[in-house]
């Protein structure tokens, strides 16, 4: 038998989707219809970050009120036992990672490779599956609580079922349909929350925490079945099967490595401080991790894609970084120092006094999230140029020195612990920048050209603010959740002004807000979008 690849299918029309509706991935041939051309293909990654950032933003929203709610519902414990199997169950849901980067890097791809891949994952979900809901008992012995068991057998399903919409999800995202997969995840957030508050009510405790994800693995994999109209083949020998099952281990082994890293410091809380003090310091990781992942997730989801394409037009490509990173330090610098003066409060606020103390263990977070924002372009370049033993070799450095922190930081509790992630984002992100962008002779000078004058600002901000709510002092002990509310509003009125003026200096024009201006712009869904690479050459010859 000849073997199937896309040389030998027959040739056929390339038909352009429509934007709305299902999508049919795949021509009558097997071939997977082309993208739109380079100008288009610009246009198409700034509107699929925007509709990502719209569906993050709703997604956020949604998570907020289920925030709230479920912490009033639930207990420091239940959120501590959940998080003791959830430390686990998420790395091996992640498995489809290198997949779905590899469906999007590789230039052809057909529907007989994609089955292959298809099968492929799923063996691999259902082997993990199996192997974690095997695993529960000696999770519970680690963390000598039993009911660790059973969650593990429940959130073994999440495998399974994320595993079943991998393919479908890539091939969605590598036809660039934002809105399509936009509407699946809310969907599937409305159903995982609405689950996980009626359990919570009707008294079923850590369950509902458990339930509400398996609810969302299913309604996600069902929509993603429903608008990719494709059903994968049997598997058959096609050439590029071997070299993509490579790229995808290379990606899934630094996920694995950054999943440790990432994870390392909940293993080590709950088992060095148990359960309520693991859920008070989750809350108050959750509460650092989200403005990245709302505001990052999205931008890499678009830009990967974009950039993959372009790898030969080299000094485009070099500023759409340097555009991306100015942009990037201008929204995070802000965004840390901010919640690095209101993180207490906002805790209090939105989750009740009885979670005073994640507010304490947040302040050690905040300085780490400025730090967050200017590390995921480091990832861009190694993905979009196809060298993902560099991603792999930099996640190993990564986990060395975050894990040799949290160690450090552990005899402190968990602000100690939470300081050691500060730290880490600090020491590792320009050497990781660096390490990437050398076989494209991208240094890190360019990088903190653009970069230096907000983290001076955000610093002499939060300075400013700080003394002037000092001056202040009955807005500084104005108790209770009004008194709360209203301190936040008072830091983020000063803090805003404080922060744009003295970045204002320090450019000696108003390059930082007409650059994020024309971002504001280019992501409007209303507009006429200009191409984001024409902003990149304007604001980098400012600068």
């Amino acid at each position: 038998m000849v073997p199937a690849t896309a040389s030998n299918l027959p040739p056929q029309p390339v038909t352009r989707q429509a934007s709305q509706g299902p999508l049919s991935p795949f021509d009558s041939a097997g071939n997977f219809r082309s993208c739109p051309p380079a100008a288009g293909l610009r246009r198409v990654a700034v509107r699929g970050a925007s509709v990502s950032m719209f569906s993050q933003s709703v997604e956020f929203a949604l998570q907020m009120v289920a925030t709230i709610t479920l912490a009033r519902l639930l207990t420091p414990s239940d959120f501590g036992v959940v998080t003791m199997v959830t430390t686990f169950a998420f790395l091996f849901s992640s498995v489809g990672n290198g997949f779905t980067e590899a469906v999007v890097q590789r230039e052809e791809v057909n529907s007989i490779l994609a089955s292959n891949l298809f099968w492929i994952n799923l063996a691999a979900g259902l082997l993990l599956t199996i192997t974690f809901a095997a695993s529960g008992s000696v999770l519970a012995s680690f963390y000598s609580n039993p009911l660790v068991a059973h969650i593990a057998i429940g959130f073994s399903l999440t495998i399974v079922l994320t595993s079943l919409s991998v393919l479908h999800l890539a091939i969605l995202r590598r036809a660039m349909a934002f809105k399509l997969i936009a509407v699946n995840n809310i969907c599937g957030r409305v159903i995982s929350i609405g689950m996980s508050i009626g359990l919570a009510l009707a008294g079923w405790n850590y369950w509902a925490l458990v339930a509400g994800p398996v609810a969302q693995c299913l309604s996600v994999g069902i929509g993603a079945w429903v608008l990719c109209r494709w059903i994968p083949h049997p598997p058959r020998r096609v050439a590029g099967t071997a070299s993509m099952v490579r790229f995808a281990i290379n990606v899934y082994g630094y996920s694995v490595l950054n999943y440790i890293k990432g994870n390392m410091d909940n293993l080590l809380v709950g088992w060095y401080f148990g359960s309520s003090v693991l859920g008070l310091y989750k809350r108050a990781f959750d509460l650092f991790f989200l403005p990245a992942n709302q505001l990052l997730t999205p931008l890499t989801a678009a830009a990967v894609p974009a950039l993959s394409r372009m790898t030969h037009e080299r000094d485009t490509y070099r500023r759409y970084l340097l555009h991306s990173f100015s942009i990037l330090a201008f929204v995070g610098m802000g965004i840390g120092a901010f919640l690095g003066l209101a993180g207490k409060d906002l805790i209090i606020v939105l989750l009740g006094p009885a979670w005073r103390e994640a507010g304490g263990i947040f302040t050690f977070f905040a300085p780490g999230i400025a730090a967050m924002f200017l590390a995921p372009p480091w990832g861009w370049i190694c993905l979009s140029t196809g060298r993902t033993s560099r991603f792999v070799r930099w996640g190993l450095v990564q986990l060395i020195v975050t894990g040799l922190l949290f160690v450090l930081g552990l005899p402190w509790g968990p602000k100690g612990v939470a300081a050691a992630w500060s730290a880490s984002y600090w020491i590792v992100t320009l050497p990781a920048i660096w390490y990437a962008g050398r076989p494209i002779q991208f240094g890190i000078g360019p990088v903190i050209s653009v970069v230096w004058r907000y983290v001076v600002a955000a610093a002499l901000a939060l300075c400013l603010c700080a003394l002037t709510i000092r001056s202040l002092p009955s807005l500084g002990h104005t108790d209770g959740l009004i008194g709360g509310v209203i301190r936040i509003a008072a830091l983020l009125l000063i803090f805003v002004i404080q922060y744009v003026g003295v970045a204002v200096l320090l450019h000696g024009g108003w390059e930082p807000l007409r650059q994020f201006a024309r971002l504001l712009g280019d992501l409007a869904p209303r507009h006429k979008m200009r191409q984001i690479f024409s902003s990149a050459e304007v604001s980098t010859a400012g600068n």
